[in-house]
C-alpha cells in the first residue's frame, strides 16, 4: 500500500514539475513564437472567394455549385457545395456511390423514390446530416415557399455516374 501512495505522490510531483517547467518561458518573458501560416500548406478561401457557378442546363437561380476539391466525374474523393434556391428541386435520380451531405444553412427538402412528389419531402434543417445511399433514387431541393436558399456540403467518391430515373425529362423541377 505504501508503494502505491509513494507512486501516486511521485506522479503528482512530476505533473506539477512539468507544469512549472512548461510555464517558465511565459514567466520569464520568453514566449515561444508560433511559425506563420504557410498558405501553400493551409489553403484558406473566404466565402467571397468561393467559385460558385450556376448549374449547366438548369434555370438561373435554381441551383449553384461550388467545387472545393476533386471532381464528381473524375476519380477519388470530391468535396463540393450545392446551393438550392426556393422553388426548385432535382428530378428523381441515382448515383453509383454514397454521398455524405451536411446542411450548412437553410432547410433542404429531401425524399426517396422514383416518383416525384414534393409534398412528401422531409424538411432537413441546417446542422443535419444526410447520407444518400448508392443506387437509390431520390430528389431534393427547396420548396416554393422556402424563405432562403439551402447550402449543402457534399462529399463522396467519384465518379458518381449521375442518372435520371426518367432521362426524357430535365434534371430539375419547378415547384
Amino acid at each position: 500500500m505504501s508503494d502505491m501512495l509513494s507512486s501516486a505522490a511521485a506522479s503528482r510531483r512530476d505533473l506539477l514539475a512539468a507544469s512549472l517547467f512548461g510555464a517558465l518561458p511565459v514567466l520569464l518573458g520568453n514566449e515561444a513564437q508560433a511559425s506563420p501560416l504557410n498558405p501553400e500548406q493551409t489553403i484558406i478561401r473566404p466565402p467571397d472567394d468561393l467559385p460558385w457557378v450556376a448549374s449547366k442546363d438548369y434555370p438561373e437561380r435554381s441551383v449553384d455549385r461550388c467545387t472545393l476539391a476533386g471532381d464528381i466525374n473524375g476519380s477519388g474523393l470530391y468535396y463540393m457545395l450545392i446551393r438550392w434556391w426556393p422553388g426548385y428541386m432535382s428530378a428523381p435520380h441515382t448515383y453509383t456511390t454514397d454521398r455524405l451531405c451536411m446542411i450548412l444553412s437553410g432547410t433542404w427538402w429531401c425524399n426517396s423514390g422514383a416518383d416525384f412528389d414534393p409534398a412528401a419531402c422531409v424538411p432537413v434543417k441546417a446542422g443535419s446530416f444526410v447520407r444518400r445511399v448508392a443506387g437509390t433514387p431520390h430528389y431534393d431541393g427547396v420548396v416554393r415557399d422556402g424563405t432562403e436558399p439551402a447550402v449543402i456540403a457534399i462529399c463522396g467518391i467519384a465518379p458518381v455516374n449521375y442518372r435520371l430515373v426518367d432521362p426524357g425529362q430535365p434534371g430539375w423541377r419547378r415547384v
